[in-house]
């Protein structure tokens, strides 16, 4: 991050974020899509009997709360895919692509704009359905939420997976012509990493701490270079001519 201008990708962040707000889908998606998943997770796991077997317990439980990895996977993937293509659709994106700002800079301002909220609305998404389940769940069941592997997988694999669908939105809307298509490829491509929290979860890899940090420390290498991606495959030229 050389000669990255912070006070600029903070100018971008806020804008973007003062965009967001006046955007009613943007809004929808950040309120709807975290409703789903939390009102299907907690549902889930509020009406599941405490006198099962501990295998089985585990796993309606692991299945039950991926459903809440799905909003840091795919809310960002979802807003970041608007965030090129349907400004340059409704004319907004060429006062700023001749400004002296950077690709570099320009795209962490709209990433940090994406993630900041996504991580927030996560994480107290989380907080909610922990305490629920603690107060409400039959017995039993609290026991097989409060994990250490799939709390583990919920809480590091929470920035990481949303950073991911951050980059794969941002860099499927440079090089895109419409907003669905956007928004729909970015959606799938988000997926992979819920695949591997998911694993996690279920015990379906080593459920000791270094296989957590290492797969962790695996998807921050490549949320970092999806950065330099991103921003490589960021053409002002093709953006501002349309080409």
């Amino acid at each position: 991050m050389n000669n990255i201008d912070m006070s600029r990708v903070r100018a971008i962040a806020r804008k973007e974020s003062r965009d967001y707000r006046r955007n009613r889908f943007v809004i929808f998606t950040m309120a709807a899509l975290p409703a789903v998943f939390v009102s299907w997770s907690l549902i889930s796991i509020l009406l599941m009997p405490g006198g099962q077997p501990s295998a089985q317990l585990n796993s309606q439980v692991g299945m039950s709360m991926l459903f809440m990895l799905l909003v840091p996977a795919i809310v960002p993937a979802v807003i970041t895919a608007y965030c090129v293509v349907g400004e340059r659709e409704q004319g907004t994106l060429e006062p700023v692509l001749t400004t002296p700002v950077r690709n570099e800079e320009l795209l962490l301002g709209k990433a940090f704009a994406a993630l900041v909220p996504t991580l927030a609305i996560s994480y107290a998404i989380f907080g909610v359905v922990l305490a629920c389940v603690a107060l409400f769940a039959h017995p039993g069941v609290p026991s097989a939420v409060f994990r250490a592997p799939l709390l583990v997988a919920l809480a590091l694999f929470t920035p990481l997976i949303a950073s991911w669908s951050v980059w794969v939105g941002i860099a499927v809307s440079a090089r895109s012509r419409d907003v669905r298509v956007a928004q729909q490829l970015a959606t799938f491509a988000s997926l992979p990493p819920v695949a591997v929290a998911a694993l996690m979860a279920f015990g379906l890899l080593p459920q000791d701490l270094p296989v957590a940090l290492g797969l962790a420390a695996g998807l921050v290498v490549v949320d970092s270079r999806g950065w330099r991606a991103a921003s490589a495959m960021f053409d002002r030229e093709r953006l501002v001519t349309r080409s």
